[in-house]
């Protein structure tokens, strides 16, 4: 079964002071790249975050997002009252040795000095995120199905382009043949021209002319091919995450096909051929996106 890298997975929870979310979108990428965005106070979870997103998706361009929400009434940051107290005590104490009234507004020049707030960056219980953990689980769990979904998608685009290919194979057959007869009658066709025929040793031109023509023939191009067709369908049915190694398959498959176009030497042949590239470039273009 193989599993597309495309995906995305999305999970919620409610805490007694805050709302979490973790959403998770995954691309296709030669490797695993993995792009978090996560609030100041769980910087410190990052790296086990990373281990767990590559442990369960393995590969892809990979973007991450950890956010919360604040109920209604619940702050992220407090008062830091001593340091307030003691800012607005010295304020006053100064207003008095310089003579300037005491009932200034001094609060409103304390807020504006370092310190007197105090931001909860830090702060969680080990328990909030235990719950945290899970909750990515489950949005990596929604993206390994997303990724299964798209993946039979997949197959079925991929399994129709190789069955195209092994049609292909099956036309060549008639024109194979059919090109070597002309190419024998084209030969005669020259040599009555030159009017060299009649001094021609028969045994020894046809032993030239199945020389020249095993070099045209694609028996072997097309039994190799059939064989990578079928090896290609074997690893998608049979393996997991074999994104890398049909990618390796598809390459053998192009240099027998590439082999058959060079070997031609007929128009229908061509086409049937260039059908045949056709369909692996598209082949080629899906199993990009193949974890």
């Amino acid at each position: 079964m193989i599993r597309s890298m495309t995906g995305y997975g999305k999970a919620e929870l409610t805490l007694s002071d805050k709302t979490i979310q973790v959403e998770i979108k995954s691309l296709n990428s030669k490797n695993c790249d993995i792009n978090l965005k996560t609030p100041y106070a769980y910087r410190s979870k990052e790296l086990e975050v990373r281990q767990l997103v590559t442990e369960k998706l393995q590969r892809g361009k990979i973007d991450l997002s950890l956010s919360y929400e604040l109920k209604s009434g619940v702050t992220p940051s407090t008062l830091n009252k001593d340091v307030i107290l003691s800012y607005h005590k010295q304020f006053r104490e100064l207003a008095t040795e310089l003579g300037i009234s005491t009932e200034t507004d001094f609060l409103s020049l304390v807020m504006r000095l370092p310190d007197t707030i105090k931001q909860d960056k830090n702060e969680f219980e080990e328990s909030e995120w235990t719950e945290i953990r899970k909750l990515i689980l489950i949005a990596l769990e929604q993206v390994d199905i997303f990724r299964v979904q798209e993946g039979k998608a997949l197959e079925k685009d991929l399994f129709s382009n190789l069955d195209s290919i092994l049609r292909g194979l099956e036309k060549i057959g008639p024109f194979e043949n059919a090109r070597i007869q002309k190419i024998r009658e084209k030969i005669y066709s020259q040599l009555e021209e030159l009017k060299i025929k009649e001094d021609l040793d028969k045994n020894r031109f046809e032993q030239e002319l199945i020389y020249y023509l095993e070099r045209l023939d694609v028996s072997e191009e097309k039994v190799r091919l059939a064989n990578h067709c079928k090896y290609f369908r074997d690893t998608i049915n049979n393996e997991d995450n074999a994104g890398k190694k049909l990618g390796f398959i598809v390459q053998e498959m192009g240099r027998e096909i590439n082999t058959l176009g060079s070997k031609a030497s007929d128009s229908e042949m061509q086409k049937i051929v260039v059908n045949m590239k056709d369909d692996l470039e598209r082949i080629k273009e899906q199993i990009l996106n193949i974890l």
